[in-house]
C-alpha cells in the first residue's frame, strides 16, 4: 500500500511502539499508587510530559494529558462557557473541525451568541472580520484552527492570539495538524489554549494534550480522582502517553530539517507531476501559506468517490474531505465555505504526506492518479456527466 492519508491518522513510529512495550507489560503499575512500581510509572510519565513541553516550548506544569483533540477541544469550550457566563460570544473560524464546530453549535443553543469568520477563496481567515465582531469585554474565547484538516492552510496564528489579546478575549487553536509538521512556539504565540492529537505526528491514536496557559483559568471538564493536576481526572493512559513523548522527541529533531525538505519534495513533485498531465486539476489551497505535506485537488469532471475507490483498489489510499467525522462521504464544510461549488467539492480528494512515504511512491502514485482519472474522464465524456460509482 502507498498511504497518503496522513491527515487521516500517521502510521506509529516503530520506535515509538518500542518505547511503550515496557508499560504494557513490565511497569503496568497505577501511577497514581505510592508504591514502588506506581513511582517509577509516575517518573516515566512525568518525563514524556517534558518531551512535550518542550515541542511545544512551553511550561510542563501547562501540559494536561488527554483522550485526544476531540476532548480538548471540547473540554476548552465549556471551560469558557462555565467561567465567563457574563460573556456570551464566542468566535470561531468557518473551517474549524467538528471537533470545534458542533460545540460550537450547543453554545449557540444555549443562549450564547456565535460569530463565524468567513475565509477567501483560498482558505485565508479574514482578520478584518475577526476584528469587527471582537467588542472589548464581549467575548469569552476566539477558536482557530492552525491549520486546516483538509487543505493544509496554515492560519496567521501570531496576530490572530495579538487581536484577540487586545480585546480581551482568550484564545484557543485546535493545533492537531500543525504539531510535528511546523514549528509551535507558545513562549512566542501565546495562546491561552492548545489543543494536540498523538495519532497526527505517528504516536498512539486515543492519546492527546491539552495545554493551557498558567495565565489562564480553567475549569476541568472531567472529574473524579484529581489527575492531571485536578485538571483532567481518569487514570493515565500511561503507555500511549509514553509514546506520545517519544514522538514528540522525533518531531522535535525532524522539525526544519533535512526530512522536512523531503516531505515538501514529495508534495510537490506529487502535485506539478497532477496538474500537468490533467489539464484543469487544481490544488485547493495553493494560493496560501499551508502545511508542507497536504494537497487537495480538484479532478474536473470526476467523481471523487469514483476516483477514490479505483486508487484504493490500486493500493492507494487518500481521502475525500475529513475522515474524522465518519466513514461516510460528506460535502466538504470547509471546501463549502472557500466558495468551492457542491459539484467542485465532490470532484476533489486530499492527500497527505509523511516521512515515511519516499519520492519514488509518491510519482509512482501520481502516475496511477492520472491514469484511473484519465478513465473516469473519458467515461464522463462519453456519458454525458460524472460517472458515479458506489463500494
Amino acid at each position: 500500500m502507498i498511504y497518503l492519508d496522513s491527515n487521516s491518522t500517521t502510521q506509529i513510529d516503530p520506535a515509538v511502539v518500542e518505547s511503550m512495550l515496557p508499560y504494557l507489560s513490565g511497569h503496568w503499575e497505577n501511577p497514581s499508587s505510592p508504591n514502588q512500581g506506581g513511582r517509577l510509572v509516575r517518573r516515566a510519565l512525568e518525563a514524556a510530559r517534558e518531551q512535550l513541553a518542550s515541542l511545544l516550548n512551553a511550561k510542563s506544569s501547562e501540559v494536561i494529558f488527554t483522550s485526544g483533540g476531540t476532548e480538548g477541544c471540547n473540554a476548552v469550550i465549556e471551560s469558557a462557557r462555565t467561567l465567563l457566563p457574563h460573556r456570551m460570544r464566542l468566535v470561531v473560524g468557518a473551517t474549524e473541525h467538528p471537533a470545534v464546530m458542533e460545540p460550537a453549535m450547543r453554545w449557540s443553543r444555549c443562549e450564547g451568541e456565535l460569530s463565524v469568520i468567513p475565509v477567501d477563496e483560498e482558505g485565508r481567515l479574514n482578520l478584518e472580520e475577526l476584528k469587527s465582531v471582537l467588542t472589548l469585554g464581549d467575548t469569552a474565547l476566539v477558536s482557530i484552527m492552525w491549520a486546516n484538516n483538509e487543505t493544509g492552510v496554515l492560519a496567521p496564528m501570531r496576530e490572530i492570539v495579538e487581536t484577540c489579546h487586545e480585546f480581551g478575549a482568550l484564545i484557543h487553536s485546535d493545533a492537531v495538524q500543525v504539531c510535528g509538521k511546523e514549528q509551535i512556539d507558545l513562549k512566542s504565540v501565546r495562546l491561552d489554549f492548545l489543543t494536540l492529537s498523538g495519532h497526527k505526528f505517528h504516536a498512539p491514536k486515543g492519546v492527546g494534550v491539552l495545554f493551557v496557559s498558567d495565565r489562564v483559568r480553567f475549569n476541568p471538564f472531567i472529574l473524579g480522582g484529581g489527575q492531571e493536576g485536578g485538571l483532567r481526572s481518569g487514570t493515565e493512559n500511561v503507555a500511549s502517553i509514553i509514546g506520545l513523548g517519544k514522538a514528540a522527541e522525533f518531531s522535535a529533531q525532524h522539525l526544519g530539517g533535512e526530512t522536512h525538505g523531503m516531505i515538501a519534495e514529495m508534495r510537490d513533485a506529487f502535485e506539478r507531476h497532477i496538474l500537468h498531465h490533467l489539464p484543469g486539476t487544481r490544488a485547493h489551497g495553493a494560493g496560501a501559506p499551508r502545511l508542507i505535506n497536504t494537497s487537495n485537488l480538484y479532478f474536473p469532471g470526476i467523481d471523487s468517490a469514483g476516483l477514490l475507490i479505483l486508487l484504493d483498489e490500486k493500493g492507494i489510499a487518500c481521502s475525500a474531505g475529513s475522515a474524522c467525522h465518519s466513514s461516510a462521504l460528506h460535502p466538504s464544510a470547509t471546501l463549502k465555505a472557500m466558495g468551492v461549488s457542491r459539484e467542485e467539492a465532490g470532484s476533489t480528494l486530499r492527500f497527505s504526506f509523511s516521512r515515511f512515504n519516499t519520492l519514488s511512491e509518491t510519482l509512482s502514485a501520481a502516475d496511477q492518479v492520472c491514469k484511473l482519472a484519465s478513465k473516469l474522464r473519458r467515461l464522463s465524456d462519453e456519458d454525458s456527466g460524472p460517472v458515479r460509482m458506489t463500494a
